[in-house]
């Protein structure tokens, strides 16, 4: 994707771009009905009674600006009630949602409409024709406005709920998942050993890799004749020590210049960004389960919803790494990802290797947290075993293994935390009803 592509697209994202277009719309309709006001005969103007849009346009005006404010304060305190009761990465999920910014965006793009109607309206800038096209439009307006808020109504009704929240945040993490699944490597070789004689470059500031410009890395590679090893995937953290990428090319030694043209390849902000980044979600949603099992929400049931949710997202990304892994083979493409047919693992930049995500560390992500933080709690800790057996009997290998090790991992925790005998006896019983081991525990 373009550099320019992604930066538009993350604009238009927030909440006061699309906001702007509405209001551009609202006063351009209202400022279009003097061009077409010539074009109407002068009889309909009487026959349809188009004097009476001034009450309608100053009933608009007013009372889409209550709702607008309104509309808003509700967002801001249902953002604020999720970054409380779940985590603070979730809120971004909703500002950024297309149903709020819609709905606000078309309240406010009423108001101005309203607004700006009314001022040419007094102004005489309209003709009894002109009239005749407000009115039109204000009745278009009108019908727009109702069925937003019956949209904004059943909206609100779920908004900031931990429910809502929690299928939002496993919403994007699937659609990160499924385009991690297309391409694993992102048209790039595997990464495996790093040359002793690369040299490393780091970038200016610390932070998250947000995005990578893949061609741009490509075409300097070319230009260097060499290859680089990109060591930081979308949401890795990098900084002094943790450098972006390693250069290996003849003269063994990088200009300055190439150095900085090597850095403008990589976004590296802040905080991390679900774009390009499958584990994030995971993340944020063991964020959820970790902050459920606080003594302050002591909330075994979201705990468990949420390990649901990680249950599904692993068996889809272990269903899609074993389809990309199936597709190469059936191209004939080595499972390293030096391929260069049609499958997942194509090659498509020759000269850049990327390290794949693992599932250990996916797991690490998923369930660690929650493991440690609800270990104690004797339904959850059973919960967890059942989910882990069920992805012990995916297809994918890394990911039954990976599987085991946490579970037996997170039996080790429940066991040390688990004061109540009588709670020991029935996680051990648990384990054994599922066939695992519960005699080295």
């Amino acid at each position: 994707m373009n550099h320019w592509v992604w930066l538009f697209g993350k604009i238009a994202r927030r909440l006061w771009f699309r906001a702007s277009l509405y209001c551009i719309a609202g006063m351009s309709a209202a400022l279009a009905a003097i061009l077409l006001g010539p074009y109407i005969p002068a009889s309909l103007t009487t026959k349809l009674g188009a004097d009476a849009v001034g009450s309608i346009l100053t009933i608009i005006a007013s009372s889409m600006l209550a709702v607008t404010t309104f509309s808003l304060s509700t967002l801001v305190s249902a953002t604020a009630s999720a970054a409380g009761s779940a985590t603070p990465r979730a809120t971004t999920l909703m500002l950024e949602d297309e149903t709020a910014q819609r709905a606000l965006a078309t309240f406010l793009g009423a108001f101005l409409f309203a607004l700006v109607g009314l001022i040419t309206l007094h102004t005489g800038a309209y003709g009894d024709g002109g009239r005749l096209v407000l009115f039109a439009a204000t009745l278009v307006m009108i019908a727009l406005v109702v069925l937003t808020l019956l949209r904004w109504i059943d909206y609100l009704a779920r908004l900031g709920r931990m429910g809502e929240t929690i299928a939002r945040v496993e919403a994007v993490a699937e659609r990160e998942i499924d385009a991690y699944c297309e391409a694993p490597l992102i048209g790039c070789r595997l990464l495996t050993t790093v040359p002793a004689e690369a040299v490393f470059v780091e970038p200016e500031k610390p932070g998250y890799v947000q995005r990578i410009d893949f061609a741009t890395l490509q075409s300097l590679a070319e230009t260097m004749d060499g290859r680089i090893f990109i060591l930081r995937r979308p949401g890795g953290l990098t900084g002094p020590g943790l450098p972006l990428l390693a250069v290996a090319n003849e003269s063994r030694g990088l200009f300055d210049e190439q150095a900085e043209a090597l850095r403008k390849a990589f976004v590296v902000d802040r905080q991390r960004d679900f774009a390009q980044d499958p584990r994030f979600g995971l993340v944020v949603l063991a964020e959820i389960g970790i902050r459920a099992h606080s003594p302050a929400v002591n909330d075994p049931g979201t705990a468990i919803d949420v390990a649901n949710a990680q249950l599904r997202l692993h068996v889809r990304l272990a269903e899609g790494e074993l389809k990309a892994l199936t597709e190469a083979k059936a191209s004939d493409q080595p499972g390293d990802g030096e391929a260069s047919g049609d499958g997942a693992l194509t090659v498509t930049y020759d000269r850049l290797h990327l390290p794949p995500i693992t599932p250990a560390d996916v797991f690490d992500d998923s369930f660690l947290g929650m493991a440690r933080e609800g270990a104690g709690a004797l339904e959850f800790a059973v919960r967890l075993q059942k989910i882990f057996h069920v992805l012990m009997h995916v297809g994918h290998k890394p990911t039954r293994v990976a599987a085991r090790s946490m579970a037996d991992d997170a039996a080790e925790r429940s066991l040390s935390a688990l004061s109540f005998e009588p709670d020991r006896v029935r996680f051990l019983a648990a384990r054994k009803a599922l066939g695992l081991k519960t005699d080295t525990l």
